[in-house]
């Protein structure tokens, strides 16, 4: 064994000591975390990652460090999609791309990609980000229509359409089938026929099984359900890689990112390793069908909740609700202030609603645990208790 080996050695024995050491303190010191993103993430990982943290099994070195182009690293993204395709059973003839960016590049990455087919696209506006995406296309002087909208309510529902609400020549369908702002969700796939249905999943990814085969493309920024900021996922149908403009820059062209494993350039390697890890999370769990029980089991204590009592208001039609992000006011702007006030105070951090719609939002993703959701309900009853509306 080499001095390097021996200090190696010697570093991790203390470092796992002080880990171990600090177990108890960490557990006492962490709050439940109701951010819609970047949110919390499963504690198993966490601690899986603080323990390779500075050096990799086999490599000596962190993956932080690691060159994209080495085999260690080849293997780590390798097997992030190896896992992904077993957890969401994603057709072979569908490319996984981990891009950077986040979800909102997408917004113009999709019609750059996509409109070469027809010059067309039709997109559902049910919240604020399918609202940015279908403004991008616009902006970019595409020939894009808004076939729904449910925003005359303030998109407190999803708009139901049918094969022909959409032109039959557009080239793509878009719609973002979990409003994360409004706590809104698809309860159904709608029917395009053989137009592509392009689907924003960044709020919802790995949340339930999903047929993939039924759209194609399906997009999402990694920091609600499946890692730190700074991945995006794109899973696109192959057929679809032959339609970008010629023009388009390259760091957005999915063909090119396909064509050269995601790593057309430095990826997000990182976060790329911690995707891998929660996909192996997940798959210990039991996947997706058991995922999906624990989060219906989770959200359907909150809603039960919310709509057993007088006090809160739940502004989202109920066949709409999401099972991620749950929003609720009192009806008294200052009282949802001083709510989201106390709460933080209590360990229930980040339940202030967004600055354009107020009031809170629980988001709930997959590492929320059920303690979570029991702990945030009995706060409620307490906090109706002691502040009585006028």
């Amino acid at each position: 064994m080499s001095e390097i080996d021996i200090f190696v050695f010697l570093y991790m024995d203390i470092f796992n000591f002080l880990l171990a050491s600090l177990e108890v303190f960490i557990m006492e010191e962490r709050v439940f975390n109701f951010s819609a993103g970047p949110s919390m993430l499963p504690l198993p990982v966490l601690q899986r990652a603080a323990d390779e943290l500075v050096v990799y099994p086999g490599a000596g070195m962190s993956v932080m460090e690691m060159s994209h182009r080495s085999p260690a690293y080849e293997a780590i993204i390798g097997e992030a999609e190896t896992l992904l395709r077993k957890l969401m059973n994603i057709p072979e003839n569908y490319k996984v791309l981990f891009l950077q960016g986040g979800a909102s590049t997408q917004f113009a990455a999709v019609p750059l990609n996509l409109i070469g087919k027809t010059g067309k696209a039709d997109y559902i506006v049910s919240g604020q980000f399918s609202g940015k995406a279908f403004k991008e296309a616009q902006k970019m002087g595409y020939d894009v229509k808004c076939v729904a909208t449910s925003k005359e309510d303030n998109f407190t529902y999803i708009p139901e359409v049918t094969r022909d609400a959409f032109r039959p020549d557009a080239s793509y369908v878009h719609i973002c089938f979990n409003n994360t702002i409004y706590g809104t969700k698809y309860n159904y796939i709608p029917d395009t026929g053989d137009i592509p249905l392009v689907a924003d999943m960044s709020s919802c990814i790995i949340s339930e099984p999903v047929d993939v085969s039924k759209f194609g493309v399906i997009y999402a920024g990694a920091q609600k359900n499946m890692a730190p900021a700074g991945m995006t996922l794109v899973i696109v149908r192959e057929d679809l890689l032959e339609y970008a403009d010629p023009k388009m820059p390259t760091m957005l062209e999915w063909k090119t990112m396909a064509e050269n494993g995601s790593m057309y350039n430095t990826p997000p390697c990182y976060t790329i390793y911690m995707a891998k890890l929660v996909y192996e999370w997940i798959l210990s769990l039991g996947g997706l069908d058991v995922m999906k029980k624990m989060n219906e089991e989770k959200a359907a204590l909150l809603y039960d909740y919310l709509d057993n009592q007088d006090y809160y208001i739940a502004p989202v039609k109920p066949q709409c609700r999401s099972l991620m992000n749950v929003t609720f006011v009192t009806g008294d702007a200052e009282l949802d202030k001083k709510f989201a006030s106390e709460a933080g105070k209590a360990g229930l951090k980040n339940l202030k609603g967004h600055r354009s719609v107020g009031g809170m939002r629980a988001s709930i993703y997959n590492a929320m645990p059920k303690a979570g959701v029991e702990a945030l309900i009995e706060f409620m009853k307490k906090f109706a208790a002691e502040n009585p509306k006028a």
